[in-house]
């Protein structure tokens, strides 16, 4: 795990995958980008939470004991961990590079859930 410039862990997809796969930790994935974007497939397991509802869910986010965010290429997922640490929540976790560097690397893809398609609504 590293940190960025904003100062804000970040992992890799590799990483990400691993973390995944282990299962040893558990972890929210959180989905920050617009359900038009998410209508195009999303990380498996992720949840919907598009960053202007991130605000609205600060203390649910609090009580999480690490959360994984994700955009499309990182930035506004890393926007949103800065958000959090400003929140006092200090266990949100960026993916570099977003669902782009994820799906370069060969990682799946899903189709969104039922969930995830009305998130902006």
């Amino acid at each position: 795990m590293g940190e960025s410039m904003f100062g804000i862990q970040e992992v890799d997809a590799t990483q990400l995958a691993g973390m995944m796969e282990n299962g040893t930790e558990s972890f929210r994935l959180i989905d920050v980008r617009s359900a038009n974007e998410m209508a195009q497939g999303m990380l498996p397991g992720a949840e919907a939470m598009p960053m202007h509802l991130v605000p609205l869910r600060v203390d649910e986010l609090r009580d999480a004991e690490k959360i994984v965010v994700y955009c499309r290429t990182g930035a506004r997922s890393a926007q949103v961990c800065a958000f959090l640490q400003q929140q006092g929540v200090d266990h949100a976790i960026n993916l570099r590079g977003g669902i782009v560097d994820w799906y370069r690397q060969g990682f799946p893809i899903e189709a969104p859930s039922a969930e995830a398609a009305t998130a902006g609504d």
